[in-house]
Parts: structure tokens; C-alpha cells; sequence
């Protein structure tokens, strides 16, 4: 095997292939996203193609109706497809696993809202009441009670289907610093039994009728309780590079480096500028407009056009890839954008390699964690060390 210096993850947050067989414990029966994405007219990625995703499991047996792609008789790349062992379908827990941490339990969710205790103790330390306290969809929920908000200083506390504690609040009411404090003690407040995987704050401007949310988010995550392949390369002198949310997800746990984003087109551009630059590890990016913008706003065509946009620059990326550098492509979970639900599904994930390291048209088949990644990392940048899963190579 080639010596491998570089590699370049990225994850499609939420691009997933079908159901899992437990999806029916997640209510997530019939979730296909990437199925779903084939129904639009703007769905088009070539280039993925070239690489073998509708040669991997699942996707090429997709009904000719639903997949006018069709598996290729050769590819570029090698593939797989992507089990999530963990019991779990959010960001959080699908990164750490990815990262070579399975996670046997489930994150806390709060179907019915956080207990008193939790949100005594959170007015008590902010000095401000709260509002809602339930699940609810991030756009709606300002649109409802924005106004409020706004009137009475009440910060808007609002949870989903996934282990979140997410708060809104307008600019001018409360400053982005100030609600990133608040967000601080959430995090400090919401530990053992009640450890959700993220504290997210959800800035936003406009008028009543016309709220916005800013690019000003920011999620305050628990700490992987294990190690992960970036503490490995971190403790090896290597890089560890996270581009997106990447920092926020591992609580910079293990990260030598990082840059956040505003988007897809952004975190593209800063993968290429990273791409342009001597390191020795990993870089890994996460591309989070699928998900946030698309999946979770049941939004098929929008989800279809970002999936094509990443595509067309697919050849960017691979024209900058040098003998010692290593492609990965993958997602944490699915969020099927034309299932009633506008929550994460329990969905395979595809998984694509590419480089002069890399088997031409290999089918690595159905594995068994997405901790499979982190293994096959660490082997292509020839670190031995023994996390969940097993090396691909």
C-alpha cells in the first residue's frame, strides 16, 4: 500500500441511502434521502458517480423509476456501504462514530420538554424566563414567538427530535456574545443524566413576520467520552484539522486546528485552500446545508440542487489531490426531505474513497460501523492503534 500523507473526509450531513432494519425503533420506516433526491429534476452528480456511489449496497438496487442513474460497470473509487452500530441518529453521536467511537447508549432526548429542575436552574443562572420548552421546527418556532421574545426578553428554548438544547433569541434583544454565555450554562447545567449531545445557540434578526436566522450558530457540545481517531493523530504530532462544525461537534476534543463556516460553497472553498497547504494527518469537513437547510425543511428540490452543486465541484477537489493524498466522502445519518417527518432517519450512509492509495472498483460491501472509517484513517496514515471498528484495507 502506498504511503498515504494526507486525507481529506468529508461529510454530506445527513445524505443517507435507506432505512436501516432498526429504523422502525427510530419511527423512520421508508426513509430513503438519497431516493428521495432522485424524484428532482435537479438531481445530477455525475462525479459521484465516476467515484461508485450507485455501485454501493442498496443504492444500486434502487427501482429504475427511482434511480435514472443506474450502477456503472466500472468506477473510480472504492465503496461501502455504512451501518450505524451506535443507538442514535443524530450529528453528534453519527461523528463520533465516524471518528472510531461507538456509542452503545442514547443520547437524552426530551420528547415532552426539559424537567423543571433543568429550566429552574436555567432562568436561575440567566436571570431570564424562557419561553416554549418543546420540541419544535427552528424556523416556526421564531416565527410564533419571536415577537414575544422580543417584548419580554424571554429567551426561546425549544428541543427536536435529536439530543438538543437549542435557544433563539433576536441580535438586538440579546447579543450573540451574551446568548453564546447563556449557551455556556446550559452546557454546565445539562451534564449526566440530562448530558444532551449539543447546546445550540440560534441567533436571529428581522421584524415580526419576517424573522432570519444568522450564520452566528453555534453549538456547544459534550465531550467524546472516549478517545477518538483525532485524539490519536493528535497525540502522534500529527493534524487534525476540522473545517464546519467539526471543532463544535468534538468540543475541540483532539482538534489541532479548525475553521468554521458559512455554508456549503464556503466549506468547500476552505477544503480547497486546505488543500493548497504541507500538512501531515487529516482534514474533515463537514458540510452541514443538506441537513439544516434542506432535510430538516422537507425541501427535496433545495437538498437535490446542493447534492448537484457539490458534485460539479467533485473535480475541483480531485485535481488537487496529490500521489500521497487520500479521498473520503460519507454522511452521519440521514433526513429523508419527503418523509412527514422533518427529523433525522435512521439511514445507511454511503462511504467513497478515492487515491493512487485506494483499490480501483472495490465494493467493500455492507459494514458493520461507520467506526470502519476512522480504522481505515488511521491505517492509510500508517498509525497503529486499536479504536471501534475495522480497517477497510
Amino acid at each position: 500500500m502506498n504511503r498515504v500523507k494526507r486525507i481529506f473526509l468529508i461529510v454530506l450531513d445527513s445524505f443517507g441511502i435507506g432505512e436501516m432494519p432498526d429504523a422502525a425503533e427510530f419511527k423512520d420506516e421508508g426513509s430513503n434521502t438519497i431516493a428521495a433526491c432522485m424524484k428532482s429534476e435537479y438531481f445530477s452528480m455525475p462525479n459521484m458517480k465516476k467515484l461508485g456511489l450507485f455501485n454501493i449496497d442498496g443504492v444500486k438496487d434502487l427501482d429504475a423509476a427511482d434511480n435514472p442513474v443506474g450502477a456503472s460497470d466500472s468506477f473510480d473509487g472504492a465503496v461501502a456501504r455504512m451501518r450505524e452500530a451506535s443507538k442514535g441518529k443524530d450529528t453528534t453521536i453519527g461523528h463520533w462514530e465516524i471518528a472510531g467511537m461507538i456509542s452503545p447508549n442514547p443520547l437524552p432526548t426530551y420528547p415532552d420538554g426539559f424537567p423543571a429542575e433543568v429550566m429552574d436552574e436555567f432562568e436561575k443562572r440567566t436571570g431570564r424566563g424562557w419561553l416554549v420548552n418543546k420540541p419544535y421546527s427552528g424556523t416556526e418556532v421564531i416565527k410564533e414567538y419571536g415577537k414575544e421574545h422580543m417584548e419580554t426578553g424571554k429567551l426561546i428554548v425549544y428541543t427536536s427530535a435529536d439530543s438538543v438544547f437549542q435557544i433563539a433569541a433576536h441580535e438586538d434583544v440579546v447579543p450573540v456574545e451574551t446568548l453564546y454565555k447563556y449557551c455556556e450554562i446550559a452546557r454546565e447545567i445539562l451534564k449526566g443524566k440530562h448530558g444532551v449531545g449539543r447546546v445550540i445557540a440560534r441567533p436571529f434578526i428581522g421584524e415580526p413576520g419576517n424573522f432570519t436566522r444568522t450564520s452566528n450558530r453555534h453549538d456547544f457540545s459534550l465531550k467524546p467520552p472516549k478517545t477518538t481517531m483525532l485524539d490519536v493523530l493528535k497525540d502522534r504530532g500529527m493534524d487534525a484539522i476540522g473545517v464546519g462544525k467539526i471543532n463544535d461537534i468534538f468540543a475541540g476534543k483532539g482538534i489541532t486546528e479548525f475553521v468554521r463556516t458559512t455554508g456549503n460553497p464556503d466549506g468547500i472553498d476552505k477544503t480547497l485552500e486546505y488543500m493548497d497547504k504541507d500538512f501531515n494527518g487529516l482534514c474533515f469537513v463537514n458540510l452541514v446545508d443538506f441537513d439544516m437547510l434542506y432535510g430538516h425543511r422537507n425541501d427535496v428540490d433545495g437538498y437535490a440542487k446542493a447534492l448537484a452543486y457539490f458534485d460539479d465541484k467533485l473535480p475541483d477537489i480531485i485535481a488537487k489531490l496529490k500521489s500521497d493524498d487520500v479521498l473520503m466522502i460519507t454522511a452521519d445519518h440521514g433526513c429523508d426531505p419527503s418523509t412527514p417527518s422533518t427529523d433525522h432517519s435512521r439511514e445507511y450512509t454511503p462511504f467513497v474513497m478515492y487515491g493512487d492509495a485506494i483499490p480501483v472498483g472495490k465494493d467493500f460491501k455492507t459494514r458493520d460501523t461507520f467506526a470502519d472509517i476512522a480504522a481505515t484513517t488511521l491505517k492509510l496514515l500508517g498509525v497503529d492503534e486499536s479504536l471501534d471498528g475495522k480497517s477497510l484495507l
